[in-house]
């Protein structure tokens, strides 16, 4: 595979460590490595790069508009980052993020780690397997087996098997699995007056504590108790659906404003908190732990049928849109999401444009502010690409930075 020269733009950091990192472990060739804001675009031309690897971040934004001519080079491959994700990457993440990285590169979908593809087959051998016996024929088992006998004397006879405090007096050590047997075959329970005995019971009297007997008729007879399985997945605690949601758009530069959202949001926050980012790859099961790390609000993927519930965020992907009945906000396969989020009750609403979000939405969250949504825009400070949120403010809406933005969600219901 042929090596690729690149262009490395990054501030001097741990962010750049890591880029540089990923571009060896790609095989690229690094031709210029600098911040972008130390250099003219004479100087990134005359390295003649094949590729430009650039990290993210507010501080760049000039810079980049400078160096656009080269950027928007169709011969050139460009690639962004974000700075931040890019200090935290380590150890595995980084290493599958390299891989990424070479597949960007090169222009494939290999992203598999190497190794994968040999296939390793058992070599076959004339005659007939070995038994599973043949497998310990040497094996030297007899230490094990003294050693087995010795401890064998200190364990006890059975599971159940204990000795009873002095202070109990008249009372009969049953087995539990016996009387359990017995009961089930018709047999009668314990005599009145002997208590049936178990181990948990056992447990807490070596423990100290103190119980008042109890009679073998106060014990359920086995016909009527009733068994269960623990659920496999949590249970929702919500009693009650709400009214409304919180729905934020975002694209390039989005997952730092959207990460900003969450982290300042109460973990009681009483409505449930949509989130559609526009995603290279749609990999959104990685931008659901990604969240996950910000915010104490359980961080789920939106999935056909499910309901969304309050204090809850949901990652939106392009194929799922929204069911809204009597106001609440359900999850369904499909539909045009402009249209669906004209059915949400404006009173119990609210929409976010953020940085990156598609100009096309404005007219729809316009529309909804009109009838009483609360709808807000990514101030510019911080913003990567304030576009629909400068349209959205044209329309009378309120711009702010994301933490901003949630204390405003915080009150606003609050009242």
């Amino acid at each position: 595979m042929d090596s690729k020269r690149v262009a490395l733009l990054a501030r001097a950091g741990t962010a750049r460590e890591q880029l540089r990192f990923a571009l060896h472990e790609a095989g690229a060739e690094i031709v210029l490595e600098d911040d972008p804001a130390a250099i003219d675009l004479q100087t990134l031309q005359d390295v003649s790069p094949q590729a430009v690897l650039v990290a993210l971040e507010p501080a760049i934004e000039d810079a980049l508009v400078r160096l656009e001519p080269l950027l928007h080079d169709a011969s050139v491959r460009v690639i962004f980052d974000e700075a931040d994700l890019a200090a935290r990457r380590e150890g595995w993440e980084a290493q599958r993020w390299a891989r990424h990285l070479s597949a960007k590169l090169h222009g494939h979908s290999d992203v598999l780690p190497p190794g994968r593809e040999e296939d390793t087959l058992p070599a076959l051998e004339p005659g007939r397997p070995r038994q599973p016996a043949q497998e310990h024929v040497d094996a030297m088992l007899d230490v094990h087996v003294d050693e087995a006998h010795e401890l064998a004397l200190d364990l006890p006879s059975d599971d159940y098997s204990f000795s009873l405090p002095a202070s109990r007096g008249n009372t009969t050590l049953v087995d539990a699995d016996q009387w359990l047997r017995q009961a089930s075959a018709g047999d009668e329970p314990a005599p009145a007056g002997q208590e049936v005995i178990n181990a948990a019971s056992s447990a807490d009297e070596v423990a100290g504590s103190t119980h008042p007997e109890t009679p073998a008729a106060a014990v359920a007879a086995p016909g009527k108790w009733e068994l269960s399985l623990e659920p496999l997945e949590p249970v929702s605690t919500s009693t009650a659906r709400c009214s409304g949601a919180v729905i934020a758009f975002a694209g390039i530069g989005g997952p730092d404003a959207v990460r900003k959202l969450l982290a300042a949001l109460p973990l009681d926050f009483v409505r449930p908190v949509l989130i559609h980012l526009q995603l290279d790859g749609g990999r959104y099961d990685n931008l659901v732990k990604q969240l996950a790390r910000v915010t104490e609000m359980p961080v789920q993927l939106a999935e056909h049928g499910k309901p969304a519930e309050p204090a809850h965020v949901y990652v939106l992907p392009n194929d799922v849109g929204l069911d809204i009945s009597n106001g609440a906000v359900s999850f369904r396969e499909g539909g045009e999401l402009r249209e669906d989020l004209l059915q949400l009750p404006p009173a119990d609403s609210a929409v976010l444009l953020l940085s990156g979000s598609d100009k096309g939405l404005v007219g729809t969250a316009a529309s909804l502010a009109g009838q009483g949504a609360l709808v807000m825009g990514q101030s510019q400070e911080g913003c990567y690409d304030p576009g629909a949120a400068l349209a959205l403010a044209a329309h009378g809406a309120s711009l702010a930075a994301p933490a901003v933005i949630a204390q405003r969600l915080a009150g606003h219901w609050s009242r």
